[in-house]
């Protein structure tokens, strides 16, 4: 897939909206050094969940090449929308399917990067789908996934999950919940996860920050997990412009979702490596610049 997929028919430019046009003129999307947050705008109240998918697709290193699998969520009602390849599997299985691309992926196209990611919900990460993501880390799958998580199951009326903290009480989950949260980002350093991040995504730049690293180092090593707590202001009884807040509360010191990060040892060679070479990057653009203008 290419940038052409998204180009207009000259004798169509006319009557296309606006904003189509606009994409299309502006768009980052086969430039990956200047892809990131900032490429979507300015982040707005309203759905985190919504928020944090935005973040995501503007800070994948190579949409054209990247292949995104799903499982039943609000996010696989939006793919359909969204010019990057995705895969939509059964709920809970969507590691699987992962491992398996990647690998065939893999052997047909040996010399090019195909980065596979998984995103899905608590639901189908640490509920049904467990065993598949755990499988998938101690197999060293050389892909990423991605949990967002909003401590229930909030596309089918707000269930309990593994992930909802110890005594929240939901609309189908009465009595609240009897056991703690279930600590999935220990569980995946100790499953052979390279890269491990627990966060809100109340900031983009750390959001991106965090998605290329994971990718990176899920090419080159192995398995890599972001957790997002991406709560759903419907199911907790927040209104549109209490979610970012929401989130920002959760990451203070001591909270729950307080950023945690875990890098191995050999992701953190390649991490030290890869941002060596933008540096120098960076400097040689610069010093086209000044050469230009002088």
């Amino acid at each position: 897939m290419s940038l052409a997929r998204i180009k207009i028919a000259p004798e169509f430019t006319d009557i296309m909206p606006v904003e189509y046009n606009d994409l299309v003129s502006k768009a980052t999307y086969d430039k990956p050094d200047q892809r990131g947050w900032k490429d979507i705008g300015t982040r707005k109240a309203g759905c985190p969940e919504s928020m944090a998918f935005r973040y995501i697709l503007a800070s994948l290193p190579n949409p054209a090449d990247t292949v995104m699998v799903g499982s039943t969520g609000c996010t696989s009602l939006v793919f359909p929308h969204v010019a990057v390849h995705n895969i939509h599997s059964l709920f809970g299985n969507q590691n699987a399917i992962a491992s398996g691309l990647k690998r065939a992926l893999m052997v047909r196209f040996p010399n090019v990067h195909k980065d596979v990611v998984v995103l899905a919900g608590d639901g189908a990460t640490v509920d049904i789908g467990l065993d598949m993501t755990l499988q998938a880390w101690f197999r060293q799958e050389k892909f990423t996934t991605i949990c967002f998580d909003n401590e229930l199951y909030a596309n089918t009326g707000g269930q309990e999950s593994g992930l909802m903290q110890k005594g929240f009480v939901a609309k189908m989950a009465p009595v609240g919940k009897k056991f703690e949260k279930v600590r999935l980002p220990e569980i995946a350093r100790e499953s052979g996860c390279h890269y491990v991040i627990q966060c809100t995504v109340s900031k983009p730049s750390l959001v991106e920050r965090v998605i290329k690293n994971a990718i990176y180092v899920a090419r080159e090593i192995g398995p890599t997990y972001i957790q997002l707590y991406t709560p759903c202001i419907l199911e907790i009884g927040k209104n549109s412009m209490e979610g970012l807040q929401e989130m920002r509360d959760s990451e203070r010191p001591g909270e729950r979702f307080k950023m945690t990060e875990y890098i191995s040892e050999p992701a953190k060679e390649l991490l030290t490596e890869i941002k060596a070479k933008e540096t120098e990057r960076k400097k040689a653009a610069k010093a086209a610049l000044v050469a230009s203008t002088s």
